[in-house]
């Protein structure tokens, strides 16, 4: 099957491979549009079970990342790479240095930034062959503690606001005393778990590694569960944040939650899901508008900001989320539809 005749397939403008052999790298770079700018987006290493997951992968996360930005409103468009492996066991700085080179071979129309499985580190040696790489430097944070180049923690505040949002505009209440089944335990689910026990909510967690596990459930009274019972659980509020298809014809008819909101990158495994979760009552915060408080940090990373304004532009995202409930409350519309709509309109129109 050509790559023109995937299912998952959008317009992108470009999509290469590279393979390194001498540092064992195997990567793809897809670029969906760049109509508001050069293509900005995560390097996901993961081990894929073949090629053809990673390049379903790839293609899906770089279509999303141009929604991201366009309705962030950032004069960017949407990117993304991935390499196939086990960041535990097969990343080398080596590698990443060649994944600098493959970087450099798109001129600019792409940018690399972190992502599962990649760090500042990761990206410093891709630095070494190529520009074009963004969250290696920072000078503003949200909280206005020292910038690090990770974007981790705006990502877990957008998505705290976010979730904060789709509750108050689904079930008329803050998160004290409501539950939250958070689904993966990362640099941005832990992270997210912790500001949704400050605000006194309780905690149902998974992954699928044991670290963090034992911190939520030790410091933030969490309950841990295996992680194909977590769709399950009782729970107000259902927070994907791992991998991306969780959402699907087998896991939504489990969803006890009137809310789901998370960190995860497309969440849904195919569009109807958001009209299915409609139908359901439950509250869907689209996922390329809650999660986008990474690409915002790195936004303003690379321009004349401040911590304030970087504040304030995440603090956008619950306002963001409001104004398409309504919409889609107003239009019969899945809030998913209307999320497409806004973005479709601004990077079609390059406004």
């Amino acid at each position: 099957m050509s790559v023109f005749e995937h299912a998952e397939f959008d317009n992108h403008e470009q999509i290469s491979f590279y393979n390194d052999e001498e540092t064992g790298l195997k990567a793809i770079i897809a670029v969906h549009n760049t109509n508001l700018g050069p293509s900005l987006g995560g390097c996901r290493m993961w081990p894929y079970a073949d090629s053809a997951e990673a390049l379903n992968d790839v293609l899906r996360l770089s279509r999303g990342m141009t929604y991201k930005s366009a309705i962030s409103e950032l004069k960017l468009g949407g990117g993304k790479s991935v390499i196939i492996g086990d960041p535990r066991k097969h990343k080398t700085d080596d590698m990443m240095r060649a994944m600098g080179r493959f970087v450099e071979s798109f001129a600019g129309r792409y940018i690399i930034a972190e992502d599962s499985g990649i760090s500042v580190h990761d990206l410093k040696c891709a630095a070494q062959n190529t520009a074009h790489v963004s969250g290696i430097e920072a000078k503003y944070s949200w909280d206005g503690s020292e910038a690090d180049g990770n974007p981790a923690p705006s990502t877990s505040y957008g998505v705290f606001v976010g979730l904060k949002s789709a509750v108050r505009y689904a079930l008329n209440t803050d998160l004290k005393g409501l539950t939250v089944a958070i689904q993966g335990l990362g640099h941005v689910g832990l992270r997210l778990a912790r500001h949704l026990h400050r605000e006194g909510a309780n905690l149902i967690v998974t992954d699928i590694y044991p670290d963090n596990l034992h911190i939520a459930e030790k410091e933030l009274g969490a309950q841990v569960v295996k992680p194909d019972e977590i769709f399950s659980v009782q729970a107000d509020v259902f927070a994907p944040c791992a991998l991306g298809a969780v959402l699907n014809n087998d896991t939504l008819p489990q969803l006890k939650a009137k809310v789901v909101a998370g960190a995860a990158n497309n969440q849904l495994a195919h569009r109807e899901i958001g009209l299915q979760l409609a139908e359901k009552g439950i509250l869907y915060a689209p996922d390329y508008v809650i999660n986008a408080g990474g690409v915002i940090d790195i936004y303003h990373q690379r321009m004349l900001s401040s911590s304030e304004a970087l504040k304030a532009h995440l603090e956008r995202i619950g306002d963001n989320l409001t104004e398409i409930f309504t919409r889609a409350e107003q239009q019969q519309l899945s809030t998913s539809q209307v999320a497409d709509q806004i973005a479709e309109e601004r990077f079609s129109n390059n406004v």
